[in-house]
């Protein structure tokens, strides 16, 4: 591989275990005076360690190895933090040809006990592992006990042994479920550590606010000081010596240095504000200014050139172009928002990419009485992702819920990953938006409504349609319990909304429970309607209760039914929503104090108040569902399906077979088939043995019975050449075909993947044939799949009926199509140079299933995201 591509393939941004960032890249010879550098800063203890020996200085022979490499059998990353390089760790193969490697790497002594150790060995192993290295081996210090840590504690089946004052380690560097869990583990504690530290600063600078008060900045200052802001603010401004109030000072240089920086200065002006916080010391920075990549391609090259500088010092950046954060908490209260008041405190946490939408959506939680505990919106999302808050709330103790608005994903699979463990915890619900901003597209690739299903349905998200029904979600997640099945009890003192209610229940997958509804007439006072509500709290037969309360005349009833409900209705046993059709500002507000229960779900109508439960019970069936497995597949060969995948790489999708052999190598067998036109094709049918069939090879007519593309049961050699002469009158004449021999039939299916570039592999499954296809029944999975994943798959279509006896079929081998998918996953998983398949048509059968036709393209290497050693 040529240097310039090893430097971009291999090159990452990544967090250490403090929530700061690093750079991390192939050594170049250039590297030479700093590696010298680098070595002189090593404290005499470091270098004995590394070396086994003094060794005060480098030799020019040592010196020029170090630094030269050829990226196959020796390969060294260096880490690089403010300008200086810190660390390098290397490889070197043990003889031509050999499957082992020795590892070492050292660290600077100022920048030992952050995790670089732990980041060299993972991107390490990623590169050694794609130049045929198997095996690990490295030799420490007994005394070296911290390095003997970062080794024991990668998550590798360690052998080691004792020998002339050495310990002798070795280990296979292929990837177990234990080191991508020691990974991952790794990368959601330094990305939740490095939002923790934006949202919970002591000091906060502003940069923009004007002395005269107008202006976005002097507006950002004034929110934090009306916030109450618990720690310090510092106003930067290059003349003024106070600004809002408070002691102005020109520049960050000669002070102790903040926490966050919220920066709005005009975008030619933000590098400037940028090396300033770099010189300070500063964590995070948000950063409110326009002008970046929503403005086109040239905002869109200063972004990266902001995002590179940004980085290169350690920190995080918030934006540009958003609305900013905020934290609720009573020993913060940060309001970094353009939003004039803190959001109501709660345990709700809420991202949302939008910064034009974002105080609207501050305004409408408020509105409906939902606190939240921390806000982030990332705007441009140059930096911080979504990614990034759900790693923090996932541990965060102040959130119990979270809401998500989304416009793009920048990690797709990431998402899918821990979104799923967020929500086994924690409810997540999300509307992702349909439409990006056009100027984005000079950064980021739309999203596919294919992989967007897929994403949600697999990762315990709930979603929704409209920013409307987040909060209606949001109302029945937050502070109250989950429903435990799928059982509503209905009680109103209107008979026509629990008539509503029970027709409306059905397609929310809710069934009304026995005895209900219960109907109190309009007479009933307010106390027996809240205790005919409470009564259905705690009764034993149901597991979500509908209050739906019309009162006659006065809103003032309205008030003293819903306040009654709130206060008492607290700590109930399962979820509440209660509709009242009233104006739609109406709403019951809670108190401030951290003792006063939570908003109360309200709803203006019943379509609603069923749509949100029922989203919400849904949730609750998948989280009670039993998290699902990675299976060992037999006769998968991935070395195989690699060297396969990598000849094939930019071939034309129609090359004969190309499909067949990849799919053996992950033991789908596809029926024997060759291609044939003219006189050859009756030779062809002998040599296949007969019966055969005939089917047109090329599109649009692939496939197509009903246009009389395909001839079947062909069962002597007449038989053949006389439907191959029918073929030519009806498709022309030397049309070439496909000979494949019969098989017994089955219910035909359809299995794709796409590897989208937005949100990454997805598997699809659905039955055959132009009504499917027409209707776009195809339910979507993204990899890899668990065993439970795959046999939800074969059950999601709408068409789905079909596969399990529907008017009396026989039932088809679903076990066997769930299968078929687990292989199909693997295989896009571990083949990224794979950009699409298509197996048309499956046959499933009560026993078993036979791939009658595969098709495939492949496309140029890109590494995908999350499927390596950790990056941002």
């Amino acid at each position: 591989m040529p240097v310039n591509d090893v430097s971009a393939t291999r090159a990452a941004d990544v967090l250490l275990a403090d929530g700061t960032t690093v750079h991390l890249r192939p050594i170049r010879p250039q590297d030479a005076d700093r590696i010298v550098a680098l070595h002189s800063r090593f404290s005499e203890r470091t270098r004995y360690l590394r070396y086994f020996s003094a060794y005060p200085r480098i030799p020019q022979r040592d010196l020029d190895r170090f630094v030269n490499v050829d990226h196959h059998d020796r390969e060294a990353f260096v880490v690089e933090h403010a300008g200086e390089l810190i660390a390098v760790g290397r490889y070197d193969r043990l003889g031509q040809g050999s499957h082992q490697a020795e590892v070492a790497f050292v660290v600077e002594d100022a920048h030992q006990g952050r995790g670089i150790g732990s980041v060299l060995i993972e991107h390490l192993v990623a590169a050694a592992s794609t130049e045929g290295i198997t095996e690990f081996e490295a030799d420490v210090l007994p005394v070296n006990q911290a390095m003997l840590r970062v080794f024991m504690a990668a998550g590798f089946h360690i052998e080691r042994a004792f020998a002339d004052g050495v310990v002798h380690l070795w280990f296979p560097i292929k990837t177990t479920p234990d080191s991508l869990r020691v990974q991952q583990a790794r990368e959601q504690r330094a990305e939740a550590r490095s939002i923790a530290r934006l949202l919970n600063p002591k000091t906060v600078a502003v940069f923009g606010a004007r002395a005269r008060g107008t202006g976005v900045g002097a507006a950002l200052l004034a929110h934090l000081k009306g916030a109450g802001f618990a720690g310090e603010l510092i106003p930067v401004h290059p003349s003024a010596t106070v600004v809002g109030g408070l002691p102005a000072v020109p520049s960050l240089g000669g002070t102790a240095g903040a926490d966050l920086a919220v920066i709005a200065v005009p975008v030619e002006s933000v590098p400037a504000v940028v090396a300033d916080c770099a010189a300070a010391g500063v964590h995070g920075l948000v950063i409110v200014s326009a002008g970046f990549a929503e403005s086109g391609p040239a905002g869109a090259q200063a972004q990266a050139a902001l995002l590179r500088a940004v980085r290169d010092h350690g920190m995080r950046l918030v934006g540009p172009n958003c609305l900013g954060v905020a934290n609720t908490d009573p020993g913060v209260r940060l309001n970094a928002t353009l939003a004039p008041l803190l959001p109501r405190a709660g345990r709700v946490g809420f991202f949302s990419q939008s910064a034009a939408l974002g105080t609207a959506l501050l305004a409408e939680a408020d509105r409906r009485g939902l606190g939240l505990s921390t806000f982030i919106s990332a705007g441009n999302r140059a930096d911080v992702s979504g990614n990034d808050a759900l790693q923090y709330w996932r541990e965060d103790p102040h959130t119990d819920a979270v809401l998500l608005y989304l416009e793009t994903f920048g990690n797709p699979r990431k998402f899918a990953r821990i979104a799923r463990e967020l929500a086994r915890r924690k409810p997540v619900a999300a509307v992702a938006s349909p439409v990006r901003p056009p100027a984005l597209d000079a950064v980021t690739v739309g999203p596919d409504a294919r992989g967007v299903a897929a994403l949600f349905a697999n990762s315990g998200v709930i979603r929704v349609d409209t920013v409307a029904e987040l909060f209606d979600v949001g109302l029945l997640i937050a502070g109250r319990p989950l429903p435990t099945g799928d059982r509503v009890a209905v009680v109103t003192n209107a008979a026509a909304l629990g008539v509503l209610t029970v027709a409306k229940a059905p397609a929310a997958g809710l069934r009304i429970a026995d005895g209900y509804p219960r109907d109190l007439g309009p007479s009933v006072n307010d106390v027996d309607f809240v205790r005919a509500v409470h009564a259905a709290l705690d009764d034993e037969s149901v597991d979500a209760v509908i209050a739906a309360y019309a009162p006659a005349l006065a809103e003032e009833d309205q008030l003293g039914v819903a306040e009654l409900l709130r206060v008492s209705t607290a700590g109930a046993p399962r979820p509440l929503a209660v509709v009242m059709p009233a104006d739609p500002s109406f709403t019951v507000a809670p108190g401030y104090g951290d003792d006063d229960p939570a908003a109360l779900p309200m709803f203006p109508a019943i379509e609603e108040a069923v749509r949100a439960l029922g989203r919400v019970a849904r949730y609750a069936a998948w989280r009670r569902e039993p998290v699902g497995a990675l299976p060992e597949l037999p006769d998968v060969d991935t070395a195989r399906g690699s060297e396969v995948a990598a000849r094939l790489a930019g071939a034309d999708a129609e090359d004969r077979g190309q499909a067949d052999e990849l799919l053996a190598a992950y033991g789908i067998p596809v029926v024997p088939s060759r291609w044939a036109a003219g006189d050859r094709v009756v030779d062809v049918a002998r040599l296949m043995g007969l019966p055969v069939a005939l089917k047109v090879a090329t599109k649009p007519w692939r496939h197509r019975i009903d246009l009389g593309a395909v001839r079947l049961n062909l069962t002597s050699p007449d038989a053949v050449a006389e439907a191959y002469q029918e073929l030519e009158r009806l498709f022309g004449r030397g049309v070439e075909v496909v000979v494949q021999s019969m098989v017994a039939p089955g219910v035909a299916c359809v299995v794709e993947v796409v590897d989208d570039p937005s949100f990454g592999p997805v598997v699809g499954f659905g039955l055959g044939g132009e009504a499917a296809d027409l209707l776009g029944d195809r339910a979507w999975r993204p990899v890899p799949l668990t065993d439970r994943d795959a046999a939800a798959l074969v059950r999601a279509p709408r068409a789905a009926p079909l596969l399990t006896g529907y008017r009396g079929a026989d039932p088809v081998d679903l076990d066997a199509l769930a299968g078929l998918l687990l292989r199909v996953g693997r295989l896009v998983d571990e083949q990224p140079l794979l950009s699409s398949l298509t197996l048309n048509p499956v046959l499933a059968r009560p026993s078993g299933l036979a791939v009658l036709h595969a098709s495939a393209e492949f496309a140029p290497h890109q590494p995908r995201p999350d499927s390596g050693p950790r990056r941002l």
